[in-house]
């Protein structure tokens, strides 16, 4: 297939690597220094020194009938993108980012018929530009709404399911990755795990995430995190305490604030007023 990727941080360079190495022709939309050592790498390298070759250019060629885009950006980064998504001659566009807007006005400006949404439940870091990444653990795989490019993420060695409810499946979502995104922050600049007290405050935003999923009329999806997100007080205290004593947690925190500030004042925006456990967690 030939594939563009927006975006060429660590989910966007993981996704560009897999797919290339199982064959496919991917340009990688980059820009700054990341374009620039893309350029001169000529591919993307693992920290294991297996490399990928992919294409790179600074901006996406809407003249270009490309099989699939993915949109691998954040949030805030997405609405600039789309008069040139909806210009593009791409058969299928996918956006596969972490949000709690809704999803309808996206479909409206790029056409239902060609977009599908996902998102990668994966952990990625680029090291020094080279790229180290997982999808073999627990919960780890790529969720999309689309059957078929579940199957095409698969034969890259992408784990992938089938959720059509996308829209659930990332406010839930959201509502479990905020308190640990926000605690990986604060345990990364200290160094060292978070109190019991803190754990708490952290459990009682986990609690009020699920809440307004719900209130907003959405499912909490997938089943597993749902559960999670209704756990006794005192038991998801002790998840969330011995959660950010972990390795994962400092370097999920390395990649600091700006994502999780942006689905916390989204997660205001959607419901203003109800959510005073996430705005007091908000780093």
């Amino acid at each position: 297939m030939h594939l563009a990727i927006i975006g060429a941080g660590r989910m966007g360079s993981a996704f560009a690597w897999h797919l290339a190495r199982a064959g496919h022709d991917v340009t990688v939309v980059a820009r700054g220094e990341r374009l620039e050592r893309l350029k001169r790498d000529g591919g993307i390298e693992t920290v294991g020194g297996v490399k990928a070759a992919v294409k790179t250019a600074p901006g996406l060629d809407p003249t270009v009938e490309w099989d699939g885009v993915l949109v691998m950006v954040l949030a805030h980064q997405v609405k600039p993108l789309l008069p040139v998504l909806s210009a593009s001659k791409a058969r299928s566009i996918v956006f596969l980012f972490n949000t709690v807007e809704a999803l309808q006005p996206l479909r409206d400006a790029v056409g239902a018929g060609r977009v599908d949404f996902g998102f990668p439940t994966g952990f990625s870091m680029l090291l020094d530009g080279k790229l180290r990444a997982s999808f073999a653990g627990p919960g780890q795989n790529v969720t999309v709404s689309s059957a078929a490019w579940a199957e095409t993420f698969r034969a890259a060695k992408l784990p992938s399911v089938v959720e059509p409810d996308m829209q659930s499946f990332l406010r839930t979502h959201a509502a479990f990755v905020i308190p640990l995104m926000a605690s990986g922050v604060v345990v990364h600049g200290r160094g060292a795990g978070i109190t019991w007290a803190e754990s708490k405050r952290y459990a009682q935003a986990t609690r009020r995430g699920g809440a307004v999923v719900k209130k907003l009329g959405d499912r909490l999806v997938p089943s597993a995190i749902g559960v999670l997100l209704k756990l006794p007080l005192p038991l998801l205290t002790f998840l969330l305490f011995f959660m950010n004593k972990t390795k994962v947690q400092r370097e999920l925190g390395s990649f600091g604030p700006g994502e999780v500030r942006e689905l916390i004042d989204g997660m205001q925006a959607l419901a203003p007023g109800e959510v005073p456990e996430l705005l007091a967690i908000r780093p």
